[in-house]
């Protein structure tokens, strides 16, 4: 399969509010607007991340999967995730639904939520312990 883009859509009943979260906290512009879809990129990365937010109720749902997003971590790899935490949490005050730590398997990171409940993970790559150094590729 030859992929020419690939990105997850939250389907929420908030969309507006969702799609200016991210744009506001995340650095993510609009690409492409409907009352029922916000189609969003960010820029300045030699890879053009995306993210949608769709209308949960909007008929090109199949009726059975008409609900809100669950059971989803969003990860945002960063250089300096101290320095985010610094401006997320304490700056725009999102929730903090984990509190910033290192971790052995070599990451540094902290969790927080968007309006929907869906995790944030939020990370910076730091050496892994010799107990994890090996499990790497």
């Amino acid at each position: 399969m030859q992929t020419s883009s690939f990105y997850p859509v939250i389907l929420t009943d908030q969309v507006e509010v969702t799609a200016a979260f991210y744009m506001e906290n995340f650095g993510f512009h609009k690409a492409f607007q409907a009352d029922w879809y916000v189609s969003l990129k960010m820029s300045g990365s030699a890879v053009p991340f995306e993210l949608a937010v769709l209308d949960a109720a909007h008929p090109t749902i199949p009726e059975a999967y008409r609900t809100k997003t669950t059971g989803l971590i969003l990860n945002f790899e960063v250089h300096d995730v101290d320095a985010e935490y610094e401006r997320l949490i304490r700056g725009a005050g999102l929730p903090l639904e984990l509190e910033i730590r290192s971790e052995d398997f070599g990451q540094r990171h902290f969790m927080t939520s968007d309006p929907n409940g869906i995790l944030i993970d939020v990370i910076t790559v730091i050496p892994p312990s010799e107990a994890f150094n090996d499990q790497y590729f």
